[in-house]
């Protein structure tokens, strides 16, 4: 079994590099909808760039507008990396 991508307290230090907003993880439905958008090649960041990697798992802003990769078990908690929703 393999260790969990964030720990709780981990999570609970993140937040949202452009509005501070605490970030949940997403569910499986929505990583699914993603990493689909991805292999399909119509996903890209909010910086304009195609995304060709699939995620290993994703950070939901509070509101629901944006989106943070995990890669590699790492947060990429960058505002030009999200992906708009």
């Amino acid at each position: 079994m393999s260790a969990p991508l964030l720990t709780e307290q981990s999570l609970a230090m993140l937040r949202c590099p452009e509005t501070r907003q605490t970030l949940q993880l997403a569910d499986g439905t929505l990583l699914a909808k993603l990493n689909g958008q991805i292999a399909a090649g119509t996903l890209v960041n909010r910086h304009g760039t195609k995304l060709d990697r699939q995620l290993d798992g994703a950070l939901i802003r509070q509101d629901g507008q944006v989106v943070y990769q995990i890669l590699d078990r790492i947060p990429i908690l960058l505002a030009d990396e999200g992906i708009q929703l």
